[in-house]
């Protein structure tokens, strides 16, 4: 599953489709120019496509409308804590200096949680998150996250990690399995809100209760019609379709 997920991760990038169309038109000018130069068409009309963020937006306001957003202002005294999904953190080899910390741009997951068991002293805060690359890192994501959370002075005591998922089916069966963690208690499920609906659905599969804690929104409420940005919309068109794809694979494979 995993290998399969990776390769998703890869075929969902627009700038990827992009390469191959141009790459494609050129092997094929030499012998059939017009077909070559459609792909090549082709392959621009991909990229121009993809820093138009208005289609892509939608799609993610979709995704982060599933669930509600998070009550900041209620009581959490009822959970056992909050579940953490992995994915806000750099690769390893920028976090092999003594004190140096490298979030990526969903940062959300690791800050709220701290100011949730600030306000909330009795919440536990589970952190997933194994080896989310084909290629070993020397330190896991769950490692990264302890140097990250010792480092704002979290109390150690009130955090337990799992090291060993790769996916967030592994996620959600393997954090079942830890000592100390009973999923028949109430617990909060905090992840990126596009990601969100997969995540609750493959949790609850698995025998938890959960509620669902958003963060990391990346639409607004009103639609930008003349947003445009290579870079932005690249990024985007790549989580939205690696979610959207995930989403119906989950339900395919029967894990959620």
């Amino acid at each position: 599953m995993f290998i399969a997920s990776s390769l998703l991760s890869f075929g969902t990038q627009p700038l990827a489709w992009a390469l191959l169309l141009l790459t494609s038109g050129l092997l094929l000018m030499r012998r059939w120019r017009i077909a070559g130069t459609r792909l090549c068409w082709a392959a621009l009309l991909v990229l121009a496509m993809t820093g138009w963020q208005l289609p892509v937006d939608a799609m993610l306001r979709h995704l982060e409308e599933q669930s509600p957003a998070p009550d900041t202002n209620a009581s959490l005294s009822g959970y056992a804590g909050v579940v953490v999904l992995g994915g806000a953190l750099e690769r390893s080899d920028l976090w092999n200096f003594p004190g140096r910390i490298a979030l990526n741009s969903a940062a959300e997951r690791m800050i709220v949680p701290i100011g949730l068991m600030q306000r909330n002293p009795r919440l536990k805060l589970l952190f997933t998150g194994g080896e989310g690359n084909l290629v070993k890192d020397t330190l896991s994501e769950a490692d990264r996250a302890k140097i990250f959370f010792d480092s704002m002075g979290v109390d150690p005591a009130r955090v337990i990690y799992e090291s060993a998922s790769r996916t967030t089916f592994d996620n959600a069966v393997l954090s079942a399995r830890l000592p100390g963690v009973d999923k028949e208690q109430p617990w909060l499920l905090l992840t990126t809100a596009a990601h969100m609906p997969r995540s609750l659905a493959v949790f609850r599969k698995a025998g938890w209760k959960v509620t669902p804690y958003s963060v990391d929104y990346r639409t607004a409420a009103e639609p930008d019609w003349t947003g445009y940005s290579l870079a932005r919309g690249a990024e985007k068109w790549h989580y939205a379709l690696h979610e959207i794809i995930g989403y119906w694979a989950y339900g395919l494979a029967g894990r959620m």
